[in-house]
């Protein structure tokens, strides 16, 4: 799908910039033939100025930069704020200092501003839709660029009642007159970065604005106020730093922009229905941005058109299934939907990139190992020509049903590590099962069904992620050797097995953490000797379940 053709128009008023900046650096500038692709200028003391292109630095001449060369562009430029920026009256671009322990400034970073028109037509269509939009991504992916002509799109082409939250001036320039690049759209300057969210209350209860647009939500003061907003009906149009929606929700400070995260302790049965733990991650209220885009390019976007139900599939564990947004070089944007692309004739699906799997139902496709951050990511699964005849099979990914094992942690390891494993929902799909110790006891069923399908189990101890790596290391090389893994000698009735069981029971759980522990069931004379060797510790014992499930239960002292 692709949307109308929407050539871009770009200003910079790069000559401005270039007029406060030393003359030989100006003149080594101003020549360049690729003048319109600069990033910025550095100037370091006793450094050679540097020049910043996408993906690579150019050095301007061979003179160190001195005080002097750096007190007269101090000059030319307004003061500096407590964000320590400043800016050149009526334009765009952005000046930032570093000083040193006494306050004298050392360094400059001049980052060209530029106000393109036409990025807005990625978005456009979520405009109309009048609901608070979020963009993210990482510093110089051109989020503030976006914002500034979508708070001119709103104000001029859809007639809102536009106010812009400007705390350094980027967004709208600096001086008091705002550049032309917002419209219409009112500008409210911020005298000091910590007292934004107070004037993002001021803007709603003072000049009613439709739409309120911010630039760097930072801090859960002004995460709060943007909920605030939004509450009272006013639309929000924001960015902040992350590549991922995933990001936000591990940001303790930012989650409450996705609806926030607590904790919570299911019962019984619906632990056992969703295969997790009783204690488990859900999100708190409803999100303040229901819609969100990531930007990984300046012409590639993700956008979730319902952040809740995003941000509650990535809590089970589930990849996120954004629509992929692409402008391509003749203007248009390409819209593919959320929805796995069908493998071409000959190919064979992969999930993880790791290798061509094995049909089997209810398969958790995994994201390519970096996470949601890499471009390579964003398609739910990936497709390799079939191998030909003759030639070396790639080595098939080894399925692991986790019981008791939260899948999003199997699948944080199998990302982290790029192991060739996949996560699989259903007993039936796999090709080994990890467990923890107690979920056996807990689920007879699951050890019962592998046996019946003659699939192996490893026993862990914890859900601790280096326990999980190492345990599906060592399943792995078992894979790769052909030999099917061995699990730790606690299944079946083997004495030996049963009383080491017994014991790591006793010493890591009932001793370490006084909580009583119910070992995997056993036959009454195993469960005999069990009980001898937990007496022994001065521990009582007694037996629970019926016939072939009775297993023994310690409890402390």
């Amino acid at each position: 799908m692709s949307t109308q053709q929407s050539p871009q128009g770009i200003t910079d008023d790069l000559d401005r910039l270039l007029a406060v900046l030393p003359a030989a650096v100006s003149a080594a500038l101003a020549g360049g033939p690729q003048r319109e692709q600069l990033l910025e200028v550095v100037l370091d003391l006793g450094r050679v100025p540097e020049a910043r292109y996408p993906g690579r630095v150019v050095e301007l001449g061979e003179r160190p930069i001195e005080r002097g060369d750096l007190a007269a562009v101090v000059e030319r430029l307004g003061a500096f704020g407590g964000d320590n920026r400043a800016g050149i009256e009526r334009t765009l671009h952005r000046i930032s200092a570093i000083r040193n322990r006494s306050g004298e400034i050392v360094g400059l970073t001049c980052r060209v501003g530029r106000a393109v028109f036409g990025t807005v037509a990625m978005v456009r269509d979520l405009l109309d839709a009048g609901r608070s939009l979020l963009l993210m991504g990482r510093p110089g992916v051109g989020k503030t660029t976006a914002l500034r002509e979508i708070a001119r799109v709103l104000a001029d082409e859809l007639g809102k009642r536009v106010v812009v939250i400007d705390t350094s001036n980027e967004i709208a320039g600096d001086g008091d007159i705002p550049h032309p690049a917002i419209g219409r759209a009112r500008r409210m300057q911020v005298a000091r970065p910590e007292l934004q969210h107070q004037v993002m209350i001021e803007a709603v209860e003072n000049h009613m604005p439709e739409v309120i647009v911010i630039d760097e939500i930072g801090t859960e003061l002004e995460a709060l106020a943007a909920r605030t907003i939004a509450e009272r009906g006013v639309v929000l149009v924001a960015t902040a730093h992350g590549n991922a929606l995933d990001n936000l929700i591990k940001n303790p400070t930012l989650s409450d922009l996705v609806g926030g995260i607590q904790s919570v302790t299911l019962g019984d049965e619906e632990a056992r229905r969703r295969r997790t733990q009783k204690t488990v991650l859900e999100r708190a209220a409803e999100p303040t941005f229901p819609l969100a885009v990531e930007m990984h390019s300046r012409g590639r976007w993700l956008v979730h058109t319902d952040v809740a139900a995003t941000v509650d599939a990535l809590l089970r564990g589930q990849a996120a299934r954004p629509q992929v947004r692409e402008l391509g070089e003749d203007g248009r944007v390409h819209i593919q939907h959320d929805r796995p692309p069908a493998a071409p004739a000959g190919s064979r699906v992969v999930a993880g990139g790791a290798g061509p799997v094995r049909p089997r139902p209810a398969a958790h496709p995994l994201a390519v190992p970096g996470g949601m951050a890499s471009p390579a990511a964003l398609e739910p699964f990936t497709t390799v020509p079939a191998v030909p005849p003759g030639a070396a099979r790639p080595p098939t990914p080894l399925r692991v049903y986790g019981a008791g094992i939260p899948s999003r942690l199997l699948e944080q390891v199998v990302r982290a590590r790029c192991l060739p494993a996949q996560v699989v929902a259903e007993l039936d799909a796999a090709d080994v099962v990890l467990s923890v110790r107690q979920q056996l006891g807990r689920d007879p069923q699951v050890r019962r069904r592998a046996r019946e399908l003659g699939l192996p189990i490893l026993v862990i101890k914890s859900t601790a992620l280096p326990q999980l790596q190492r345990a599906l290391e060592r399943l792995l090389e078992r894979h790769r050797g052909g030999a099917s893994p061995t699990p730790e000698p606690v299944a079946g009735d083997d004495p030996h097995g049963a009383m080491e069981e017994c014991r790591l029971a006793v010493e890591q759980v009932v001793l370490a953490t006084g909580q009583p522990v119910e070992l995997l069931p056993r036959s009454e004379e195993i469960r005999r000797m069990q009980a001898e060797l937990a007496a022994r510790y001065r521990l009582r014992t007694a037996v629970f379940g019926r016939g072939e499930e009775q297993r023994l239960r310690v409890f402390p002292a």
